[in-house]
């Protein structure tokens, strides 16, 4: 019998939903969608990986945004686990950088979140998971969850003729010890855009162009270096930010999470091989061919005799001193070695993540990083929520002009670096090696 309470409890939930649909109307729509889920990617005709993605391509959709303009994501985690997206080199409030550390919350396995604040600095950024793997190397970095972000200038004078976004990774990794007791994944494969050399499609450009490419190391620990036989690489920017010196260079180093932007004269036709110096690597897929119009045949590869790489020849000519007064913040990198076959525990100042010292920073003030890597092993350190300025490298002691996010620090070696506390709330440092990160390389700056 349909009685009177029922009609009004029927009632009650008509008015409830009718309430939520407005509501769901009423919001505005996102500018954005990004599904985390499930995928396979194909990277050559005889291998699939299984991993994770947004929006089931690898790398992710690129994201352009204009600086200073408001902008609005929606993601969605499609997977069983907790999961974040950090909006790497961008200076953000801690509750949208998308670090749990830094008090951004987790998206729970099938929930929902929605990212909204005002991009920048302008230049090439990147997104990516920002969670634990520990043992296993199908998770966090080691998977699919990256993709490309770029923030257009509100005046971009950079002439060029075509742009392409490329990704380096590594894949299907199994940790392995070294002599000195640490522990680091070795790869299967290795590609450019989830694909192996000559399997995905070919840069395809026309003689005399200027090619400008936007080149992203999302490897969870290697670092890549690349080389284009015939051509030069014209560098202008690391990290997003241009340099002050832009230097025409023979190959490009990238350590993870590091971008380099380069401009590439076309002024040599023919089919070439865009991959790794390193032949194991390139071997392992790490390529991608550049094929020149009305130019067919195999792609051609010349070999380098060495691996070359410098920050400093990309700093300022005259080195500028910071003004004012520059505080000064030692922070030593170590190893505890925890017993054979077991990850090594990585420590800053002695201490690992979570037990760690939070050095308190003034609003305004002007810090100097003192990093000094005991280990041997290299580290690509990054700074979440600023830039930072390279200011002396092993055997180079005055730089200047060198904004970045992440920096390598070589083993058994020091850089410093400087930056200005300009964006309050707790900021997270840590080793972008995503085992370094899980094994306690990791510590907060808090703001006073």
């Amino acid at each position: 019998m349909l009685t009177r309470r029922k009609l009004l409890k029927i009632g009650a939930l008509a008015a409830a939903s009718a309430a939520l649909r407005q509501r769901a109307l009423a919001r505005p729509p996102a500018d954005y969608t990004l599904e985390i889920a499930p995928t396979t990617l194909d990277i050559s005709p005889k291998h699939s990986i299984k991993t994770t993605a947004y929006n089931g391509q690898i790398p992710g959709p690129l994201l352009r945004f204009k600086e200073g303009k408001p902008v609005t994501i929606d993601v969605a985690n499609r997977t069983e686990n907790e999961e974040i997206v950090h909006w790497h080199g961008l200076f953000l409030p801690p509750d949208v950088d998308g670090a749990m550390e830094e008090g951004t919350p987790m998206i729970s396995a099938g929930g929902h979140a929605r990212y909204t604040f005002t991009p920048r600095p302008a230049g090439f950024r990147w997104y990516h998971t920002h969670t634990f793997a520990g043992e296993d190397l199908k998770k966090a970095q080691y998977s699919g969850q990256h993709g490309f972000l770029f923030i257009e200038p509100k005046e971009n004078p950079d002439r060029y003729d075509q742009e392409f976004f490329l990704a380096l990774h590594d894949w299907d990794g199994e940790m392995t010890g070294s002599g000195d007791g640490s522990m680091n994944p070795e790869y299967r494969f290795s590609t450019i855009n989830g694909k192996t050399l000559g399997f995905g499609e070919p840069l395809r450009v026309q003689s005399g162009q200027r090619v400008l490419l936007h080149i992203l190391n999302s490897s969870a620990t290697e670092p890549h270096w690349l080389a284009l036989p015939g051509h030069q690489f014209r560098v202008l920017a690391l990290d997003g930010n241009p340099v002050p010196t832009p230097q025409l260079v023979p190959m490009l180093r990238l350590a993870p999470a590091e971008r380099v932007c380069a401009l590439v004269e076309m002024n040599n036709p023919g089919v070439w091989v865009l991959g790794e110096v390193r032949k194991h690597i390139q071997s392992a897929g790490m390529g991608i061919v550049v094929e020149y119009a009305n130019r067919t045949g195999q792609p051609s590869w010349q070999q380098p005799d060495k691996l070359l790489w410098d920050y400093a020849q990309f700093a300022a000519k005259t080195p500028q001193s910071a003004d004012g007064i520059v505080i000064e913040i030692p922070l030593v990198f170590a190893s505890k070695f925890a017993g054979h076959g077991a990850p090594d525990h990585w420590t800053i100042n002695g201490k690992s993540w979570p037990n760690v010292e939070s050095p308190l920073l003034k609003t305004g003030q002007r810090y100097r990083l003192l990093f000094k890597n005991l280990s041997s092993d290299d580290h690509p350190v990054h700074l979440h929520r600023h830039s930072f300025e390279l200011r002396s490298l092993p055997g180079v002691p005055n730089l200047s002009g060198i904004h970045k996010d992440v920096v390598l620090v070589n083993a058994k070696s020091e850089t410093h670096v400087e930056f200005t506390a300009n964006h309050p709330g707790a900021t997270l440092f840590h080793c972008h090696q995503q085992n370094h990160m899980d094994e306690g390389f990791m510590m907060l700056f808090r703001y006073a």
